[in-house]
C-alpha cells in the first residue's frame, strides 16, 4: 500500500483507539493500532506511516518521550491527543516534535480535517524536480484584497529540470531532498519546521502573518475562510521558537527571521 496512506494509532483507551481507527479507515488509511508507547515506537519503525496519532497519557512511557523517540528516525506527521487543557502540555508536545494536537474530547470530523490538511502539504521525495523560490496561488481569491507588504498564502511547486536550493545568509534548503544546511552543516529539522523555514525563505521581503502560515501548513493557497483560532497561531509561535533555537538565532538581533510585532514574521535582509 502507498506509504502516504498508512497510519499508526498509539492510544491506551480502547474506545478512543477504535474511534480513531474508524475515522482513518474511512479516510482511506491502512491503520495499525497499539496501546502503549513502546509498541507505538516499534509500529512506526515497522510500518513507516505518514500519520501518527499519539496519546500523551500512556501506561508505560508518556507521549512526550514517544514523540522524541519517533523523531530519531521518522519525519511522519504526529498529532498529539491529550485530555489535558494545560497550555504547557501543548507547548511541550510541539517542542518534542509533534506537528499538531487535539484536546479530548474531539470531534471525528476535526481529526479528519487535521489529517487531510497535513497530507495536502508537499511530500517531495529525493530526485523529484523542484524550482526553488517559486510560488503559486499568490493571487488573492475573488473579493479579497492583499495587504501591502504581507504575503497571501503561497505554496511552492516543482518545475521540471531545476533543482536549485533556496539560499539565504549561509542557510540552504533543498526541497527535492528535504534537507537544510547552515554554514555547510546539515540541520535536524522536523517536517513542519522545514516547511515553515522554506515558506519564509521563499517569501523574501514579504511579511508572513501567523494566520497565513497556518493556512500554508494546511495546504491552502490563500484565505478560503477557514477558521483559525488562537491555538493555531500559538502553534506557529512554538514551531518558530523551536526553529530559531535550532538556527541559533537571537530574536533581539536575528540573522534569519525577525518578528513583526502584531503581525507575524519576516526574513531578514
Amino acid at each position: 500500500m502507498d506509504s502516504s496512506r498508512v497510519a499508526v494509532v498509539i492510544e491506551d483507551d480502547q474506545d478512543i483507539r477504535e474511534l480513531i481507527k474508524v475515522v482513518l479507515d474511512q479516510s482511506g488509511f491502512e491503520v495499525h493500532t497499539v496501546s502503549n508507547g513502546a509498541a507505538g515506537v516499534a509500529a512506526v519503525r515497522d510500518h513507516s506511516p505518514s500519520v501518527v496519532t499519539l496519546d500523551l497519557g500512556l501506561p508505560d512511557i508518556d507521549g512526550f518521550e514517544v514523540a522524541r523517540r519517533i523523531r530519531l528516525f521518522s519525519d511522519c506527521y504526529v498529532i498529539m491527543l491529550t485530555a489535558r487543557a494545560d497550555e504547557l502540555d501543548t507547548l511541550l508536545g510541539l517542542e518534542t516534535g509533534a506537528d499538531d494536537y487535539l484536546t479530548k474530547p474531539f470531534r471525528p470530523r476535526e481529526l479528519r480535517a487535521r489529517v487531510g490538511a497535513m497530507l495536502r502539504r508537499p511530500r517531495v521525495s529525493p530526485g523529484d524536480p523542484v524550482r526553488a523560490g517559486a510560488v503559486v496561488g499568490s493571487s488573492p481569491a475573488v473579493g479579497l484584497a492583499p495587504v501591502e507588504g504581507i504575503a497571501p498564502g503561497v505554496a511552492s511547486v516543482p518545475e521540471a529540470g531545476q533543482h536549485q536550493p533556496v539560499v539565504h545568509s549561509g542557510l540552504s534548503l533543498n526541497w527535492a531532498t528535504r534537507t537544510a544546511e547552515l554554514d555547510g552543516t546539515e540541520m535536524d529539522l522536523t517536517r513542519t519546521e522545514f516547511d515553515l523555514l522554506l515558506a519564509m525563505m521563499e517569501s523574501g521581503k514579504l511579511v508572513r502573518s501567523k494566520a497565513d502560515l497556518v493556512r500554508h501548513l494546511r495546504g491552502e493557497a490563500y484565505d478560503v475562510g477557514s477558521y483559525i483560532n488562537d491555538s493555531d497561531e500559538r502553534t506557529i509561535e512554538v514551531h518558530m521558537a523551536n526553529l530559531r533555537r535550532k538556527l541559533g538565532d537571537d530574536p533581539r538581533s536575528p540573522r534569519w527571521i525577525k518578528t513583526v510585532r502584531g503581525i507575524g514574521y519576516q526574513l531578514t535582509q
